[in-house]
């Protein structure tokens, strides 16, 4: 399953990494692209939306959508 989702708050390659990072560590989770242009985190694989959400939240970031 691929999902997107839109981020507020990333301005650089500290910010792409943390948020990949927290991403990573998430179960289900196969593959996460960080679009620092686009403010996109793209999500490859079975993890929650909701947890997804959370962990970004968690590193100090919005997620919009």
């Amino acid at each position: 399953m691929n999902q997107t989702l839109k981020v507020e708050g990333m301005s650089c390659h500290h910010c792409e990494m943390a948020v990949e990072k927290a991403v990573k560590g998430i179960a289900g989770v196969e593959n996460v692209q960080v679009d620092l242009i686009k403010k996109e985190v793209m999500v490859t694989g079975s993890a929650d939306r909701e947890q997804i959400a959370r962990a970004i939240k968690e590193a100090g970031y919005e997620v919009v959508s």
